[in-house]
Order: structure tokens, then sequence, then C-alpha cells
């Protein structure tokens, strides 16, 4: 697996190629959101450390370029801990968030995690590898989600997110259900993380995301993929 770690702070970076590169993983490095994007263009990238404060171009504008063209995990890093900086992270396309100073075992468990999710995207896959709704079709083989035949990209916690649903439409889930679901751990305070990716997931299969069709909110208890 390559990974692609960026961060101004080269000591960080030093730091965090020494963790990963114990657990056998090929290290990419940068220190600017540009590099970071030339670097991706180069290799075949399989998860992305991206900091969120650095020069030239920042990590948000960065993964706002990344996911236009690539759906691999993202983990952000910042020096700040605000809620605001995590969800403005998480808005812009990132999977999971980390704040300094970290527990480099912890970021290597969570890249580890990242990875298994990328790679498997869970087990419960339906026997035709085809999940239904309408015409909102995941395609778990092919890891693929179509809106009436037409392609949609979503990042890796988006599509796990939508899979368990689609798996389970009609049925009304909690926050804290989707969050452990999406991303197995247990929640602490996930509302707004969760609400963010769910927000994204309309964007982008809903033909009006005010008035949704396929994913719906249960005031006071949770969300669901209406079931066609």
């Amino acid at each position: 697996m390559n990974i692609l770690v960026c961060d101004d702070d080269r000591e960080i970076v030093r730091a965090i190629e020494i963790y990963l590169h114990n657990e056998k993983y090929n290290v990419f490095s940068a220190y600017n959101g540009s590099e970071a994007l030339e670097v991706l263009e180069r290799e075949n990238i399989h998860l992305v450390i991206m900091d969120i404060m650095m020069p030239i171009m920042d990590g948000i504008r960065a993964v706002v370029t990344l996911r236009e063209g690539y759906n691999i995990p993202v983990i952000m890093l910042s020096a700040k801990s605000e809620d605001a900086d995590k969800v403005l992270g998480l808005n812009m396309g990132a999977d999971d968030y980390v704040t300094k100073p970290f527990n480099p075992l912890e970021l290597v468990a969570r890249v580890k995690s990242q990875l298994r999710r990328y790679t498997t995207l869970g087990s419960q896959v339906p026997e035709s590898g085809v999940c239904r709704s309408g015409g909102l079709a995941v395609d778990d083989l092919r890891k693929e989600v179509t809106v009436d035949g037409e392609p949609v990209k979503l990042t890796p916690v988006e599509y796990r997110i939508l899979k368990f649903l689609c798996e389970n439409a009609g049925r009304v889930f909690s926050i804290d259900q989707i969050y452990e679901r999406a991303w197995n751990e247990l929640p602490y305070n996930p509302a707004n993380t969760v609400a963010v990716h769910i927000r994204r997931i309309r964007e982008k299969i809903e033909l009006n995301p005010k008035e949704p069709k396929y994913l719906k909110v249960v005031w006071g208890i949770g969300y669901k993929l209406e079931k066609y």
C-alpha cells in the first residue's frame, strides 16, 4: 500500500514515515498541497494524510481538488481542535480527522482502519453484488454507485454509509448506529460528522437535495434510505 504524507513540518512527516515504514507501507512525502497533488498524479496512492495549515496550497484546497478525481481515504491533521475545523475538513471530503499533537500509534491504527474499509467496504453484500432502490444502484463488486444509470462519485465513508442504508432500505437507523457502521468505532459526539456526510451524499444522489427522494431524515430518530 502506498501512503502520501503531506505536512509543512518536515519533522512530523519524518516521524510519520518511520511508523508507517515499520508497518511495511510505502510512504511518499509532500510539504504543501500543490506538491501532494503532483505526487498523486505520478504515483498510485491508496491513502493520504494531509495537514490543513500549509503554505502555497493548504490542505482544504488540496482535498477539494483531490476529490475531483480520487475517492481514496483522506485523514486530515491540524493543530486546531475546534469542531468547526473538523466539520470543515469533513465537509470538503476528508474521511477522518486527527488533532495535533497526536499519538503516532493511534494515527497508524486509523490508517489501517481506513485502508481496511477502503479495500473491503464491509462484508454484507447482496448475492447479486448490487443493491437497488428505485433508480439508485450500489454495485459492491465494482464499488460503483449510479443514479438512473449515471455514475456518482462518493468518498469511502460516503459509500459505506449509503451501502449500509441501501442494504437495509426502509429501516431507520440512529446517528450512533450509522457512525458505528461507517467508522467501526464507538461514537463520540457524532451528530455533526454524520450530518455532514449525509448532506454530501444527498447532494450527489438526489435531484433536489432539499426534498430528497432516497435519503430521508426521521426527526428525533435518525435516517433511512427509502425502499422502492
